[in-house]
Protein backbone atom coordinates (compact mmCIF):
# COMPACT_ATOMS: atom_id res chain seq x y z
CA UNK A 1 0.00 0.00 0.00
CA UNK A 2 1.37 3.69 -0.84
CA UNK A 3 0.94 6.60 0.99
CA UNK A 4 -1.63 7.76 -1.48
CA UNK A 5 -3.67 4.59 -1.00
CA UNK A 6 -3.58 5.32 2.56
CA UNK A 7 -4.84 8.94 1.99
CA UNK A 8 -7.41 7.40 -0.28
CA UNK A 9 -8.25 4.79 2.11
CA UNK A 10 -8.97 6.77 5.20
CA UNK A 11 -10.38 9.68 2.86
CA UNK A 12 -13.64 7.19 2.33
CA UNK A 13 -13.64 5.08 5.53
CA UNK A 14 -13.84 8.27 7.60
CA UNK A 15 -15.53 10.18 4.77
CA UNK A 16 -13.89 12.85 5.22
CA UNK A 17 -13.07 15.43 2.02
CA UNK A 18 -9.64 16.64 2.92
CA UNK A 19 -6.74 13.74 3.68
CA UNK A 20 -3.28 14.19 3.44
CA UNK A 21 -0.22 12.83 4.14
CA UNK A 22 3.13 14.87 5.49
CA UNK A 23 5.89 12.81 3.69
CA UNK A 24 5.87 9.46 0.98
CA UNK A 25 6.74 6.66 2.66
CA UNK A 26 8.01 3.83 -0.08
CA UNK A 27 6.01 1.23 -0.28
CA UNK A 28 8.13 -1.27 0.67
CA UNK A 29 8.58 0.77 3.79
CA UNK A 30 6.50 0.16 7.00
CA UNK A 31 5.99 2.90 10.12
CA UNK A 32 5.13 6.30 11.19
CA UNK A 33 3.04 8.12 8.43
CA UNK A 34 1.30 11.53 9.29
CA UNK A 35 -2.10 11.90 8.44
CA UNK A 36 -3.78 15.27 8.41
CA UNK A 37 -7.70 15.69 8.53
CA UNK A 38 -10.16 18.68 7.42
CA UNK A 39 -7.86 22.12 7.88
CA UNK A 40 -5.43 20.20 9.31
CA UNK A 41 -4.22 19.76 5.62
CA UNK A 42 -2.91 23.32 5.76
CA UNK A 43 -0.35 22.91 8.46
CA UNK A 44 1.05 19.50 6.79
CA UNK A 45 4.36 21.36 4.92
CA UNK A 46 4.96 22.92 8.41
CA UNK A 47 4.68 19.11 9.91
CA UNK A 48 7.04 17.48 7.08
CA UNK A 49 10.25 20.12 7.90
CA UNK A 50 10.47 17.69 11.10
CA UNK A 51 13.36 15.44 11.26
CA UNK A 52 13.10 11.46 10.24
CA UNK A 53 13.94 8.42 12.23
CA UNK A 54 14.71 4.98 10.00
CA UNK A 55 15.86 1.47 10.93
CA UNK A 56 16.90 0.06 8.13
CA UNK A 57 18.58 -3.17 6.86
CA UNK A 58 21.31 -3.00 4.01
CA UNK A 59 22.10 -5.59 2.10
CA UNK A 60 25.72 -5.30 0.84
CA UNK A 61 27.14 -7.11 -1.93
CA UNK A 62 23.69 -6.02 -4.23
CA UNK A 63 22.82 -3.44 -6.77
CA UNK A 64 19.52 -3.38 -8.40
CA UNK A 65 17.96 -0.21 -10.57
CA UNK A 66 15.27 0.75 -7.82
CA UNK A 67 17.94 0.57 -4.73
CA UNK A 68 15.70 -2.20 -2.92
CA UNK A 69 14.75 -5.33 -3.42
CA UNK A 70 11.70 -4.97 -5.61
CA UNK A 71 14.23 -3.93 -8.47
CA UNK A 72 16.27 -5.81 -11.43
CA UNK A 73 19.66 -6.89 -10.35
CA UNK A 74 22.27 -4.72 -11.60
CA UNK A 75 25.48 -6.53 -10.03
CA UNK A 76 26.70 -9.07 -7.22
CA UNK A 77 29.90 -8.82 -5.57
CA UNK A 78 30.68 -11.65 -2.57
CA UNK A 79 33.73 -9.72 -1.49
CA UNK A 80 32.06 -8.04 1.71
CA UNK A 81 34.32 -5.44 3.50
CA UNK A 82 35.41 -5.64 7.28
CA UNK A 83 32.72 -4.55 10.22
CA UNK A 84 35.07 -1.92 10.80
CA UNK A 85 35.09 -0.44 7.29
CA UNK A 86 31.28 -1.07 7.65
CA UNK A 87 31.16 1.10 10.68
CA UNK A 88 33.79 4.07 8.97
CA UNK A 89 30.95 3.96 6.15
CA UNK A 90 28.52 4.69 8.31
CA UNK A 91 29.94 7.70 9.35
CA UNK A 92 31.22 9.23 6.03
CA UNK A 93 27.57 9.93 4.94
CA UNK A 94 26.77 11.90 8.18
CA UNK A 95 26.55 15.22 7.92
CA UNK A 96 25.42 17.80 5.56
CA UNK A 97 25.89 16.27 1.77
CA UNK A 98 24.17 16.32 -1.97
CA UNK A 99 22.40 13.06 -2.77
CA UNK A 100 21.17 12.13 -6.22
CA UNK A 101 17.34 10.95 -5.58
CA UNK A 102 17.02 7.38 -7.18
CA UNK A 103 15.23 7.07 -10.51
CA UNK A 104 11.82 5.39 -9.21
CA UNK A 105 10.53 8.11 -6.75
CA UNK A 106 7.47 10.55 -6.78
CA UNK A 107 9.97 13.54 -7.93
CA UNK A 108 8.49 14.98 -10.59
CA UNK A 109 10.00 16.11 -14.22
CA UNK A 110 7.87 18.03 -16.76
CA UNK A 111 4.65 16.86 -14.87
CA UNK A 112 6.05 13.34 -14.85
CA UNK A 113 6.60 11.19 -11.74
CA UNK A 114 9.69 9.62 -12.12
CA UNK A 115 9.23 6.40 -11.64
CA UNK A 116 6.80 6.44 -14.36
CA UNK A 117 9.81 7.11 -16.62
CA UNK A 118 12.04 4.48 -14.90
CA UNK A 119 8.88 1.68 -15.72
CA UNK A 120 8.94 2.82 -19.35
CA UNK A 121 12.77 2.28 -19.64
CA UNK A 122 14.02 6.34 -19.56
CA UNK A 123 16.49 7.28 -17.02
CA UNK A 124 17.27 11.13 -16.85
CA UNK A 125 19.53 13.12 -14.84
CA UNK A 126 18.67 14.02 -11.22
CA UNK A 127 19.57 17.14 -9.67
CA UNK A 128 21.73 15.92 -6.57
CA UNK A 129 19.18 17.77 -3.74
CA UNK A 130 20.96 18.93 -0.57
CA UNK A 131 20.02 16.54 2.87
CA UNK A 132 20.93 16.21 5.96
CA UNK A 133 21.86 12.73 7.97
CA UNK A 134 22.58 14.02 11.77
CA UNK A 135 23.71 10.54 12.60
CA UNK A 136 23.69 6.91 11.23
CA UNK A 137 24.09 4.57 14.08
CA UNK A 138 25.39 0.66 13.63
CA UNK A 139 23.04 -1.35 15.18
CA UNK A 140 23.99 -4.80 14.07
CA UNK A 141 25.62 -7.57 11.55
CA UNK A 142 23.83 -10.28 10.36
CA UNK A 143 26.20 -12.82 8.63
CA UNK A 144 27.34 -12.72 5.45
CA UNK A 145 25.98 -9.92 3.95
CA UNK A 146 23.16 -7.62 6.25
CA UNK A 147 23.70 -4.12 8.19
CA UNK A 148 21.37 -2.68 10.32
CA UNK A 149 21.58 0.86 10.97
CA UNK A 150 19.45 3.74 12.39
CA UNK A 151 19.70 6.98 10.90
CA UNK A 152 18.30 10.29 11.46
CA UNK A 153 17.91 12.38 8.84
CA UNK A 154 16.02 15.78 7.46
CA UNK A 155 12.89 15.86 4.64
CA UNK A 156 14.06 14.93 1.63
CA UNK A 157 16.73 11.86 2.31
CA UNK A 158 16.20 8.53 0.59
CA UNK A 159 17.58 5.85 2.48
CA UNK A 160 17.54 4.11 -0.53
CA UNK A 161 19.96 6.28 -2.29
CA UNK A 162 21.89 5.87 1.26
CA UNK A 163 22.01 2.40 1.06
CA UNK A 164 23.04 2.86 -2.83
CA UNK A 165 26.01 5.34 -1.69
CA UNK A 166 27.01 3.26 1.14
CA UNK A 167 27.28 0.01 -0.79
CA UNK A 168 29.10 1.97 -3.77
CA UNK A 169 31.85 3.12 -1.20
CA UNK A 170 32.42 0.15 0.36
CA UNK A 171 33.21 -1.27 -3.43
CA UNK A 172 30.74 -3.98 -3.08
CA UNK A 173 27.43 -2.21 -3.92
CA UNK A 174 24.48 -1.83 -1.64
CA UNK A 175 20.68 -2.26 -1.83
CA UNK A 176 17.83 -1.55 0.77
CA UNK A 177 16.48 -4.73 2.19
CA UNK A 178 13.91 -3.63 4.97
CA UNK A 179 12.73 -0.05 6.19
CA UNK A 180 10.60 1.32 8.85
CA UNK A 181 10.12 4.50 10.16
CA UNK A 182 10.53 5.11 13.86
CA UNK A 183 9.79 8.86 13.39
CA UNK A 184 8.71 11.75 11.67
CA UNK A 185 9.00 14.88 13.51
CA UNK A 186 7.36 14.52 17.08
CA UNK A 187 5.35 11.94 15.74
CA UNK A 188 6.70 8.09 17.04
CA UNK A 189 5.71 4.44 16.50
CA UNK A 190 4.35 4.41 20.19
CA UNK A 191 2.10 7.37 19.53
CA UNK A 192 0.68 5.92 15.90
CA UNK A 193 -2.02 3.65 15.15
CA UNK A 194 -2.88 0.79 12.34
CA UNK A 195 -5.32 1.33 9.86
CA UNK A 196 -7.42 -1.14 11.67
CA UNK A 197 -7.03 0.28 14.96
CA UNK A 198 -8.51 3.88 13.08
CA UNK A 199 -11.46 1.94 11.65
CA UNK A 200 -11.97 0.20 15.27
CA UNK A 201 -12.09 3.39 16.92
CA UNK A 202 -15.01 4.91 14.53
CA UNK A 203 -16.54 1.88 14.90
CA UNK A 204 -16.84 2.63 18.39
CA UNK A 205 -17.36 6.37 18.60
CA UNK A 206 -13.57 6.92 19.92
CA UNK A 207 -11.64 8.49 17.13
CA UNK A 208 -11.23 11.85 18.15
CA UNK A 209 -9.37 10.17 21.09
CA UNK A 210 -6.50 9.46 18.43
CA UNK A 211 -6.55 12.95 16.98
CA UNK A 212 -3.39 15.27 17.83
CA UNK A 213 -4.64 19.09 17.58
CA UNK A 214 -2.99 21.06 15.01
CA UNK A 215 -1.48 23.33 18.18
CA UNK A 216 0.22 20.58 19.66
CA UNK A 217 1.26 19.03 16.39
CA UNK A 218 3.11 22.36 15.67
CA UNK A 219 4.57 22.91 19.40
CA UNK A 220 7.76 20.91 18.78
CA UNK A 221 8.07 23.01 15.02
CA UNK A 222 7.40 26.47 15.25
CA UNK A 223 7.28 29.04 18.18
CA UNK A 224 4.36 30.45 19.16
CA UNK A 225 3.05 34.03 19.99
CA UNK A 226 0.00 34.83 22.35
CA UNK A 227 -2.02 37.82 21.51
CA UNK A 228 -4.65 39.54 23.70
CA UNK A 229 -8.23 38.01 23.62
CA UNK A 230 -9.66 41.36 22.26
CA UNK A 231 -7.41 40.34 19.24
CA UNK A 232 -9.77 37.59 18.18
CA UNK A 233 -12.26 39.34 15.79
CA UNK A 234 -9.13 40.74 13.55
CA UNK A 235 -7.40 37.60 13.54
CA UNK A 236 -10.24 35.64 12.62
CA UNK A 237 -10.86 37.67 9.64
CA UNK A 238 -7.41 37.27 8.39
CA UNK A 239 -6.64 40.90 9.48
CA UNK A 240 -3.07 42.74 10.90
CA UNK A 241 -2.59 43.79 14.35
CA UNK A 242 0.59 45.54 16.09
CA UNK A 243 2.60 43.83 17.43
CA UNK A 244 1.90 45.85 20.78
CA UNK A 245 -0.69 43.31 21.00
CA UNK A 246 1.37 40.28 21.83
CA UNK A 247 1.65 38.86 25.66
CA UNK A 248 3.86 36.48 24.87
CA UNK A 249 6.74 37.45 22.56
CA UNK A 250 8.86 34.05 22.45
CA UNK A 251 11.70 36.44 20.89
CA UNK A 252 9.12 36.66 17.67
CA UNK A 253 9.62 40.52 17.48
CA UNK A 254 13.43 40.08 16.61
CA UNK A 255 12.83 37.37 13.55
CA UNK A 256 11.11 38.94 10.57
CA UNK A 257 9.13 36.75 8.29
CA UNK A 258 9.63 33.47 10.65
CA UNK A 259 6.05 31.35 10.75
CA UNK A 260 4.77 31.21 13.89
CA UNK A 261 1.12 29.60 15.75
CA UNK A 262 -0.81 32.38 16.73
CA UNK A 263 -2.72 31.82 19.38
CA UNK A 264 -5.23 34.70 21.31
CA UNK A 265 -5.91 33.69 24.87
CA UNK A 266 -6.12 30.33 24.52
CA UNK A 267 -7.04 30.04 21.41
CA UNK A 268 -5.28 28.53 18.41
CA UNK A 269 -5.85 30.74 15.62
CA UNK A 270 -3.46 30.03 12.58
CA UNK A 271 -0.24 30.74 11.39
CA UNK A 272 1.25 33.81 11.19
CA UNK A 273 4.51 36.02 11.14
CA UNK A 274 5.96 39.28 11.84
CA UNK A 275 6.10 42.18 8.96
CA UNK A 276 6.48 45.63 8.50
CA UNK A 277 2.94 47.64 7.62
CA UNK A 278 3.69 50.82 5.51
CA UNK A 279 4.39 53.19 8.21
CA UNK A 280 7.32 50.35 9.06
CA UNK A 281 5.73 49.52 12.30
CA UNK A 282 5.76 46.00 12.99
CA UNK A 283 2.53 43.82 12.82
CA UNK A 284 1.44 39.98 13.26
CA UNK A 285 0.44 39.11 9.80
CA UNK A 286 -1.88 35.88 9.24
CA UNK A 287 -0.71 33.49 6.59
CA UNK A 288 -3.61 30.57 7.35
CA UNK A 289 -6.34 31.39 9.46
CA UNK A 290 -7.31 27.87 10.90
CA UNK A 291 -10.05 28.63 13.63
Amino acid sequence: MTSSDVVVFLRRELEIKKVGHTGTLDPEAAGVLPICLGKATRISDYIMQGDKVYCCHLKLGLSTDTSDLTGNIISKNNAIPSLEKIKEALKVFQGEQNQTPPMYSAIKLDGKKLYELARKGIEVERKPRKILIRESRFLSFTPPDIVQFETTCSKGTYIRSLCRDIGSWLGCGGTMQHLIRMASGSFSLENSHTLDEILTARSEGSLSSMLIPMEQALKPIIPSIVLREECKEKISHGNSVSVNNMITTNNASSCSNKFYSIFCGDTFMGIGYISMDKDKHKIVKMKSVLI
